[in-house]
């Protein structure tokens, strides 16, 4: 009989990707699933981390590349990058893009605020 793991040692949804991703982007390079388990250093069954990696390539944030009868796999972005292909993606799920963005440039800090325009001047340039 298989013993099942207590609730309190559960991972949240999203943190054995977020793990992944973690060792995607400390690589310099693209790795196989088997790097990537023994990186990661659980006890995780290698099918496991498959499925977590071809998720990843589904969702647009890893890339990978045919090897043998394999795929070796890499971080499309950096953290920032990540975050910010999200913003992009709820901003173009809205129908009122005017008035989300109004709403969210009024809810910045004074700071970020200030941050957001010198952005948006060097962009310019």
């Amino acid at each position: 009989m298989r013993m099942r793991r207590d609730d309190s040692a559960r991972r949240a949804p999203g943190e054995l990707e977020a793990q992944v991703l973690a060792v995607l982007w400390k690589a310099d390079g693209p790795l196989a699933p088997a790097e990537v388990r023994e990186r990661l250093g659980a006890d995780l069954a290698y099918t496991t981390v498959v499925t977590i990696l071809s998720r990843l390539h589904d969702k647009g944030v890893a890339e990978r590349e045919k090897e043998g009868r394999s795929f070796r796999y890499r971080a499309v972005d950096d953290e920032p990058g990540l975050a910010a292909r999200r913003m992009t993606k709820v901003l173009d799920s809205e129908p009122d893009r005017d008035s989300v963005l109004a709403r969210f440039v009024s809810n910045l800090s004074e700071s970020d605020e200030h941050l957001l325009r010198e952005l948006l001047r060097q962009n310019e340039g």
